[in-house]
């Protein structure tokens, strides 16, 4: 009984997944499609040779939009992992100013900061380039990585630890070998949210890469406006596969609540 509704969520869950993939790839295929028609008059692959084509800077796109998500990623993790068992393990004075700095960011929208942003990134001579790109990614990627790694410290059981000092196990070695496989699933979490934060992102791109920085999601907004449909669904399908094929690659890592990082249960 329990597999068969395991199995039948399951379905539920992938056929909401599928389904608005659907309209896309019939859009990407079509080369003629006149209202009121239900289905298009004449199919091709036009949108993807487009696509394809080295001209179109797709490739590059690709490319760009993957090493900036992976630096992200990277850089959010420690970031999130530091302040999080700061915010989560330990209390002193300002904690809670401290933590709403920290995510400041995910409560601000991101509409409102993002010009006072551009015009510090262009004092420092970071506008318009993919390490100001990265910067800015950071500011949301490291608020959400804070926020699961504060909730995965809460329960967090520091007798691990204490117990591996105990046996004379130097600090390095604790946090390789005991706190970073404990808090291995949280932190999977964090850098995966920080990775499709920044993989997503358009408007920061826009404004502090200037069009120098070309991701996916640029192109795309750019494929919109220029009213190809065609050319906009196969580029929507390029930026939306990858994340979920990057969760359905980690998913066996995302059980937080089941992790041995809370294992020891409320302290």
């Amino acid at each position: 009984m329990r597999r068969g509704v395991r199995w039948s969520v399951t379905g539920v869950v992938v056929t909401a997944l599928v389904v608005p993939f659907v309209p896309l790839l019939v859009w990407s295929s079509a080369r003629s499609w006149r209202f009121p028609a239900l289905w298009p008059q004449a199919v091709g692959g036009r949108a993807w040779r487009v696509v394809a084509d080295p001209g179109s800077q797709v490739f590059t796109g690709l490319l760009t939009s993957t090493g900036i998500a992976a630096c992200v990623a990277v850089l959010a993790g420690p970031v999130g992992l530091a302040a999080g068992r700061a915010l989560g393990l330990h209390a002193f004075p300002g904690r809670r100013i401290v933590q709403l700095a920290l995510l400041a960011p995910l409560i601000v929208p991101g509409i409102a900061v993002t010009p006072g942003l551009q015009v510090a990134f262009t004092r420092y001579r970071l506008a318009d380039t993919v390490t100001g790109v990265v910067l800015a990614h950071l500011i949301p990627a490291a608020s959400y990585a804070t926020a699961v790694l504060t909730a995965a410290h809460a329960r967090y059981d520091i007798a691990f630890e204490q117990q591996a000092r105990v046996l004379g196990t130097p600090p390095l070695r604790v946090l390789l070998h005991v706190t970073l496989p404990l808090l291995r699933p949280a932190l999977t979490t964090a850098m995966l949210l920080a990775f499709l934060i920044s993989w997503n992102d358009y408007l920061l791109t826009l404004l502090v890469g200037g069009g120098a920085v070309t991701t996916l999601p640029v192109l795309l907004f750019s494929a919109i406006g220029s009213t190809d449909t065609a050319v906009a669904s196969a580029l929507a399908l390029m930026v939306a596969l990858p994340p979920l094929v990057l969760i359905g690659l980690t998913a066996r890592s995302l059980n937080v609540a089941g992790s041995a990082a809370t294992a020891g249960g409320p302290r």
